[in-house]
C-alpha cells in the first residue's frame, strides 16, 4: 500500500444529522474541543458556537447553513460537516450527504425519533451512508434510552443496538457504561469533561449492563456471519467484537448507538472513538460511478495517482469571490493547475486551495483523493458539477434540488405601472400626485396646451381629481 493510500485509510468524512434542537452543534463543538481543534467551547444559546458563524445563526441559535471543519482524533483525520435540522434547509443536508462516507445521527433522549430525524435518516439511506447514533440529553427529566432505541427500530427501520448504556437517567445520569470493553466511564467536570476515567464494572454495574451486552452480542451474531461461530462457541475477544461491529456498520446491517449529554460534557469522547472504529474511510465505501463522453458508466476508485475527479457540492460568494467546496474522489489537485468543468465544457484555473474550518480557512498547496476542500478560481462552478484533470472526460451523478413544498407569489392587481393606477376611493387623503402639479404648471406657462392630453398619466390623475371632493368630505 502506497503512502497516500495508507493516509486515506485514516480519513473519515462524516456529517452530523438530526432533528432541530437535538444537539448537533453542541456535539460538534465538544468534538472540536476534545480533539484540540479549538481551545474554548462556545455555546449555541450564547451565539458563540464555532460552526454557527453566520449572524442569523448566532441570533436565532439554529444552524442554517452546513459548515465544514477538520479535526484529528487518535490517528484519524475527521472531516466534519455540521448540517441544519430545519426542514427549510434540508437541501443543505442533501448535498452534504452526497459527498460524505459516514454520519452520526443525534437523537434527543426525551423527544426520541422526531419528524426531521426520519427525513435526514431517509436521505442518508438513499445515499447508502453508514451511521452511528448518539442519544443526547440523557440528563434531562423524562429521558428514556430504551424508548429511543425502540423508536429507531420501529420508525426508522434501523437495526439499532446499544454499544453504550447510561448509568442513571434524567437527574440521576452520572456515567456511561461501555458494553464492549465492560468499563464505566466518568467525565471530570473540573476540566469540562476532558479527563475520562475508565474503571471496570462493579457487581452492580455488571448486573445493570448484562441485558444490554447480551442483546449486543446476539444482534451482532445475527448481523455478521463471521462473528456467529465464535459467538456460538463462546470464544471471542474484545477485538473480535470491535471488528464485527465495524463490518456490520459498513454493511449497514447494524447501527451502533451511544449515549450521553453533550451540554454536560459527558459521552462525547466515545462518539469520537466510534467514528474512528466503526465508520468508513474513502477506501471502505463503493467507488462512485461516472459517465464518460460516450455515455458509458465508469467507476472512480479512490486512486491518488489517477487523474483528478472532484465533485462541487457547495458554492458560496465571499467578498466578491466564488468559493467552491469540493469532494476529491481520485487523483490530486494543486494550486495553479487547470481543471475541466465536464458539465459546461470549460477550463478553469485553480487559485488557492483551503482546508475549511467554519468561517476560517487554512491554505494548503495540494489536496488528495478522499479530502474535502474549498477552492478559489473555478469561475464556472455550480453545485453538482464535476471537475476532472486534463485528458479525462467523466461526469459524476449531479445533486438534485428539491422543489419547494409551498410556493407564494406577490403580484399587482393590474399590469399598469404603479404611478398610473387610480388612487383608491377609500383613501383618506388626496395623493400628492406629481403629474397633477406638472399639469398645472404647463397650463400656467402654456395656456394653448390646456386641452392637450399627450401625457398619458394625466388621465389617471383625472380620475383622482374627480374623486377628490368626495375624499375631502371624509376628512
Amino acid at each position: 500500500m502506497s503512502t497516500a493510500s495508507s493516509a486515506m485509510t485514516r480519513i473519515r468524512n462524516i456529517g452530523i444529522i438530526a432533528h432541530i434542537d437535538a444537539g448537533k452543534t453542541t456535539l460538534s463543538e465538544r468534538m472540536l474541543f476534545y480533539s484540540s481543534k479549538i481551545h474554548r467551547m462556545g455555546e449555541v444559546h450564547d451565539g458563540a458556537a464555532t460552526m454557527d458563524y453566520l449572524p442569523e445563526e448566532q441570533e436565532r441559535g439554529i444552524t442554517i447553513m452546513s459548515a465544514c471543519t477538520t479535526c484529528h482524533w487518535r490517528e484519524a483525520t475527521i472531516n466534519l460537516v455540521d448540517t441544519p435540522g430545519h426542514v427549510d434547509f434540508t437541501i443543505e443536508v442533501e448535498r452534504a450527504l452526497r459527498v460524505l462516507d459516514g454520519a452520526v445521527g443525534v437523537f434527543c433522549a426525551v423527544g426520541g425519533v422526531e419528524p426531521q430525524s426520519e427525513t435526514v435518516w431517509r436521505q442518508s439511506e438513499a445515499f447508502g451512508v453508514p451511521k452511528v447514533a448518539f442519544v443526547n440529553k440523557m440528563d434531562r427529566p423524562g429521558a428514556d434510552f430504551a424508548a429511543v432505541l425502540a423508536a429507531m427500530r420501529t420508525r426508522l427501520g434501523a437495526n439499532a443496538v446499544a454499544v453504550a448504556a447510561p448509568l442513571g437517567q434524567g437527574e440521576d445520569f452520572r456515567a456511561v457504561l461501555d458494553l464492549v470493553r465492560q468499563e464505566t466511564l466518568t467525565f471530570a467536570p473540573q476540566d469540562q469533561g476532558r479527563s475520562v476515567q475508565r474503571l471496570p464494572f462493579t457487581p452492580e454495574e455488571a448486573a445493570l449492563a448484562a441485558p444490554w451486552r447480551d442483546a449486543l452480542l446476539e444482534k451482532l451474531a445475527e448481523a455478521d456471519e463471521a462473528f456467529l461461530e465464535p459467538y456460538l462457541e463462546g470464544v471471542y475477544s474484545q477485538g473480535d467484537i470491535l471488528a464485527a461491529l465495524r463490518r456490520a456498520t459498513l454493511a449497514r446491517t447494524l447501527t451502533p448507538v451511544l449515549c450521553g449529554s453533550a451540554l454536560r460534557n459527558m459521552g462525547v469522547q466515545p462518539v469520537l472513538d466510534a467514528v474512528c472504529d466503526f465508520l468508513p474511510s474513502p477506501l471502505d465505501v463503493p467507488a462512485p460511478v461516472g459517465r464518460d463522453a460516450a455515455g458509458h458508466e465508469r467507476p472512480v476508485p479512490p486512486d491518488p495517482d489517477a487523474p483528478a475527479v472532484a465533485l462541487v457540492f457547495k458554492v458560496l460568494l465571499e467578498n466578491g469571490r466564488k468559493l467552491a467546496f469540493l469532494r476529491l474522489y481520485a487523483g490530486q489537485i494543486k494550486e495553479g493547475e487547470s481543471l475541466r468543468n465536464v458539465n459546461r465544457g470549460k477550463e478553469d484555473r485553480l487559485g488557492r486551495i483551503y482546508r475549511p474550518h467554519a468561517e476560517r480557512r487554512e491554505q494548503i498547496a495540494a489536496a488528495f483523493a478522499g479530502e474535502i476542500v474549498a477552492v478559489v478560481g473555478l469561475r464556472s462552478a455550480h453545485t453538482g458539477e464535476t471537475y476532472t484533470g486534463r485528458g479525462l472526460c467523466l461526469s459524476l451523478e449531479s445533486i438534485e434540488a428539491y422543489a419547494p413544498v409551498l410556493t407564494r407569489a406577490l403580484e399587482p392587481p393590474t399590469k399598469a405601472k404603479f404611478w398610473m393606477r387610480p388612487w383608491p376611493a377609500t383613501a383618506k387623503k388626496t395623493p400628492p400626485c406629481w403629474c397633477r402639479l406638472m399639469k398645472k404648471a404647463v397650463h400656467a406657462w402654456f395656456p394653448a396646451w390646456a386641452n392637450c392630453t399627450w401625457m398619458c398619466c394625466w388621465s389617471a390623475c383625472g380620475a383622482n381629481t374627480a374623486s377628490a371632493p368626495a375624499r375631502a368630505t371624509r376628512r
